[in-house]
């Protein structure tokens, strides 16, 4: 099992997601689901569409039922279904099992009621299509850590998603990722690290942590042509909406 801190939010810890995981089992899924008990914090749950058995051993992959997954994310410290979605970057082959998951996860969602957490990487028209023909505008969402075109990041948002903002978008060769950034709504604004990695200017290069995430607000306030605070306070609002924290 691999775990991974997250933040979604603007700039105080206190309103983070504290522990996202990356997780490629039904068991894993039920120890996650009684670590965050035992903490007493919030998480999403799924499992992963990229299964790290397919990826690294080309091995069976067992697609876990809607009820299944739907069952776990009832929880109520559980606050979306994910990290989900479509990567096919260096695969190839039949990857009919990653949008068979991810399929699964989009009706889970809708049937729990819980937003969905989509990781897209070189399957942009694939994310977009199963998005729509699953209705996951029924369960809304984020496209977290995004990399795509605006044509891409206006689809999302017509399906009523957010777009989520990560340390990519201070690299220097982001330059098209921040026009994409200027353009995003203010109510549909979101800023994460997607740490351990891709830690932001001028930080590039070391171990991503959350209090990082203020560079990531910085560069998108020079951006946006506003200050970090409004920054701050409207990705604080925007992740407290989606994720119903209040």
């Amino acid at each position: 099992m691999t775990m991974t801190r997250r933040f979604v939010s603007a700039f105080g810890v206190a309103v983070a997601m504290s522990v996202i995981a990356v997780h490629a089992s039904i068991p894993d899924n039920v120890l996650v689901q009684q670590m965050v008990d035992q903490l007493a914090t919030t998480t999403t749950g799924g499992l992963v569409t990229l299964d790290a058995r397919q990826y690294y051993f080309d091995a069976p992959v067992t697609v876990p039922s809607k009820v299944t997954v739907c069952g776990q994310g009832q929880s109520t410290r559980i606050r979306a279904i994910g990290e989900t979605g479509l990567d096919y970057y260096r695969l190839t082959g039949d990857l009919e099992w990653q949008r068979e998951r991810f399929r699964v996860h989009i009706r889970a969602a809708r049937r729990a009621g819980k937003p969905l957490v989509v990781h897209t990487r070189a399957a942009s028209a694939d994310t977009i299509r199963l998005m729509r023909e699953e209705g996951a505008d029924a369960a809304g969402g984020v496209m977290h850590c995004f990399t795509e075109d605006w044509p891409t990041a206006r689809a999302a948002l017509d399906l009523g998603f957010h777009i989520s903002f990560s340390g990519i978008v201070t690299f220097k060769s982001a330059q098209s990722l921040r026009e994409v950034a200027a353009r995003v709504p203010d109510d549909r604004l979101l800023i994460e690290t997607d740490s351990p990695y891709l830690a932001p200017v001028p930080h590039r290069g070391k171990t991503n942590e959350p209090a990082f995430v203020r560079h990531v607000g910085e560069r998108l306030a020079e951006v946006r042509g506003c200050s970090v605070e409004r920054i701050a306070e409207l990705t604080t609002a925007n992740f407290r909406r989606l994720f119903s924290i209040h």
